[in-house]
């Protein structure tokens, strides 16, 4: 049944407000506390991944989680689900975009959402970058982060590229963790 898939991708795309890294908390909290498809450490390899891959984000989780679910047609109905509800908006409200866009009743309810959104983009954050102390150590974790900074302010490297040279790091984190406690324990 595709029900459950339906229903929280239209949640998602429906109440995402700002773009597709505004509705990655709203898909997360469908995927992993709602409907449990996946617990909270697999959603964030997902979002690494589909961050170093073309295209907008929200769509591309979209359709991974449908296909974990219910293979090609899954992805297809939980693509479909995500975006159709907005591009029909999109379309509807085209036409009222001259009166909308100077009432003081919309420009409070953006102002209102933005807060939101914001918060739970730290709320994420902060759950994200926890977990990355806890596996890393805080030095580790507080070093690589300004590395990610530099790389990506400093020297405008894509963000993907970064997100996928952490990557090959984090595969190769635990084995490198354990052969220096090794070598340290042989040394003593």
């Amino acid at each position: 049944m595709y029900k459950d898939l339906i229903l929280g991708m239209l949640r998602a795309g429906i109440f995402g407000f700002g773009g597709g890294p505004s509705v990655i908390p709203l898909i997360r909290h469908e995927a992993v506390t709602k409907y449990k498809w996946m617990d909270n450490e697999e959603f964030g390899d997902v979002l690494a991944i589909a961050n170093t891959l073309p295209g907008p984000i929200a769509t591309k989780i979209a359709a991974y989680l449908g296909y974990r679910q219910k293979g090609t047609v899954g992805a297809i109905v939980s693509v479909l689900a995500h975006i159709l509800p907005t591009c029909l908006a999109m379309v509807f409200l085209f036409s009222f975009i001259s009166i909308l866009s100077h009432s003081p009743i919309i420009t409070s309810m953006i102002s209102a959402v933005v807060p939101v959104i914001a918060v739970m983009l730290g709320l994420m954050a902060y759950e994200f970058g926890e977990k990355a102390v806890k596996g890393l150590g805080i030095y580790v974790g507080i070093g690589l982060t300004i590395v990610c900074l530099i790389l990506l302010q400093t020297f405008s490297i894509h963000p993907g590229i970064v997100v996928l040279v952490f990557l090959t790091y984090g595969a190769f984190h635990f084995k490198l963790k354990e052969k220096f406690i090794h070598k340290k324990e042989r040394g003593q």
